[in-house]
Order: C-alpha cells, then sequence, then structure tokens
C-alpha cells in the first residue's frame, strides 16, 4: 500500500510545506538574499531586485528545482538549531587543529586517502554529508556514490575517524526527517 506523500516510514510524519508555501518561502529567500547582498534600499534597485528574484525564480521553477531536495525547506529549523553549530564547532576544532600542525613542525602530517561506507540512503543525505565533509578543514570529498565514499585526509588519526563518525550519524538524523 503507497504511503502517503508526507510520511516517512514508521508513524512520523514529515512535515514539509505545501507546493505553494514552498514557492513563496524560495521567493522571500531570494529577496532577502538580494537585500542582503545589495545593501541599497532605493525604490528603483528595491523593484529591480524583485524583477531579478522573479526572473531566478520562474526559472529555477521551470528547470523543476524547487523540490523537497533541491530546497530542503524542511530541514530548516532541526538543521538550524542542532546541526549547524554541532558542524561550526567541529569546524572551529579542525581548523586549530591543521593550523597548530602547519605551525609546529614537529607535528605529523600523514595525508591518507580513506574509503567508507557512508549511512545515508537518499541523496541529499550523501551532499549533506559529503560537503559537511569538505568543510571541515583537513579534508575532502574525492569521490561520492551511493554506499561510498572517497575522502582525503590531512592526517591518519583524521581519516580513522570517518567512518561511523558523529558526522555520519547527525547527517543521517538530519536526512530522515
Amino acid at each position: 500500500m503507497p504511503q502517503p506523500p508526507n510520511q516517512v516510514s514508521g508513524n512520523r510524519k514529515r512535515r514539509e510545506p505545501p507546493p505553494v508555501a514552498r514557492a513563496l518561502i524560495f521567493l522571500a529567500v531570494l529577496f532577502g538574499f538580494w537585500l542582503l547582498l545589495s545593501g541599497m534600499y532605493t525604490p528603483f534597485l528595491m523593484a529591480a531586485g524583485a524583477g531579478c528574484t522573479l526572473g531566478v525564480f520562474l526559472l529555477a521553477r521551470r528547470m523543476d528545482l524547487i523540490d523537497h531536495e533541491g530546497f530542503p525547506i524542511h530541514l530548516a529549523w532541526r538543521a538550524l538549531f542542532s546541526y549547524w553549530p554541532w558542524l561550526t564547532r567541529e569546524i572551529a576544532r579542525s581548523a586549530w587543529d591543521v593550523t597548530k600542525r602547519i605551525l609546529d613542525p614537529r607535528l605529523p602530517i600523514s595525508p591518507t586517502l580513506v574509503e567508507f561506507q557512508p549511512s545515508q540512503k537518499t541523496d541529499l543525505g550523501l551532499v549533506l554529508h559529503a560537503n559537511s565533509i569538505t568543510l571541515t578543514p583537513g579534508t575532502i570529498s574525492v569521490e561520492v556514490e551511493p554506499g561510498r565514499f572517497l575522502v582525503h585526509a590531512l592526517t591518519r588519526e583524521g581519516a580513522a575517524g570517518l567512518a561511523g563518525s558523529e558526522m555520519d550519524r547527525r547527517c543521517t538524523e538530519l536526512e530522515g526527517g
């Protein structure tokens, strides 16, 4: 029996906005981003920004990019209050470790390629995990396929900590709804 579109396996419901609400949120985010980058609020420039926002929206809609993977608004609050603070802390820790290794020649640098199996099942989850790895200094996602990541790490310790990591668990949790 097929599941209704807003249901995830089990009895948990995924709270996704309807398509019209998703489109309006997308427009608001685009225009807000334009305002943030512009910093100029004359009537002509506001109208130009609104026109550009509408043009980008129509193009994105025509390309069918405003879906739950192209614009994952359903992840926004959970990601904002749990994942992003954690990832920011991990980026800072990793940046400090890389800085120490650069400045102190006694600390080992042992570039390593590691292959492991991520636990994410959707493209959105895989992309979230791969980008999180790349954002963390000292590691870069080289190849990403369903069921397989190839990551370059600055140290063996960093490479060893990737398989079954906290990041893998948190990305899977976030993707699961």
